[in-house]
């Protein structure tokens, strides 16, 4: 890459191309964005976000754009959002969240609406929920989650229903959540063997998810499986 980052995201864009974004790399908190080619391997810069960020989440809409959402920047976390459009290479602000979040998940649903919840804004976690509607660039609130929670993992199943698992609130957590866009309210589902953060979640072919690793106290080498049925 052209610059050194961590805590950023990577989103595959529509064209095969990959987006890096923000993050943070030892000095400060980046704008900088960058794109990856596989036809050749190599790496270019592309327009700046208007905001520098990391712990930001970002979402590959189904026009192509990429909605990036809330983050930190050293001293708080922020509400603002903005898209990037690949045809243009530019970003541009669209409508903020209601909560400031970083450590959140957001979630692509089926009916094309961006789902954002949890996160942590340096001082206290959220079980709020918010969802973005690309046809307005507004965001509106939705039913709030059980548990508050930030560094999570959000899977979005093969019936359209979001499922959440883990994080830390207060505690690790084991517990897990699914929410129902129809209904825009979320119910408990069967919690984990262990608690565990910062982990990774994997929709498998199957329509099973893939729990793996995290930490609770102790770095995990663990892994389980959810079933949806």
């Amino acid at each position: 890459m052209n610059h050194a980052r961590y805590l950023h995201t990577a989103s595959v864009l529509t064209n095969g191309k990959v987006l890096v974004v923000g993050g943070y790399n030892g000095s400060g908190y980046l704008t900088s964005a960058e794109l990856y080619d596989p036809s050749t391997g190599l790496w270019t810069l592309t327009g700046n976000m208007n905001d520098a960020r990391c712990l930001h989440a970002a979402s590959v809409l189904a026009n192509g754009k990429v909605l990036v959402s809330g983050g930190w920047n050293g001293t708080y976390a922020w509400t603002s959002a903005e898209l990037y459009d690949p045809s243009t290479e530019l970003w541009n602000v669209t409508g903020n969240m209601n909560t400031p979040r970083d450590l959140h998940a957001a979630s692509v649903l089926t009916n094309g609406k961006v789902l954002v919840s949890g996160g942590w804004n340096g001082t206290n976690s959220w079980a709020s929920a918010e969802l973005y509607d690309p046809s307005t660039g507004l965001w509106n609130a939705t039913g709030n989650m059980s548990n508050p929670r930030y560094r999570y993992e959000a899977s979005v199943l093969a019936n359209g229903i979001v499922l959440v698992s883990g994080g830390y609130g207060g505690a690790y957590l084991t517990s897990a959540e699914l929410y129902d866009p129809s209904t825009g309210l979320w119910i408990f589902t069967g919690s984990m063997n262990i608690g565990r953060y910062w982990h990774t979640a994997s929709v498998l072919t199957n329509g099973k998810v893939l729990v793996a690793g995290g930490y609770n106290g102790a770095y995990l080498k663990s892994a389980e499986l959810y079933y949806p049925w």
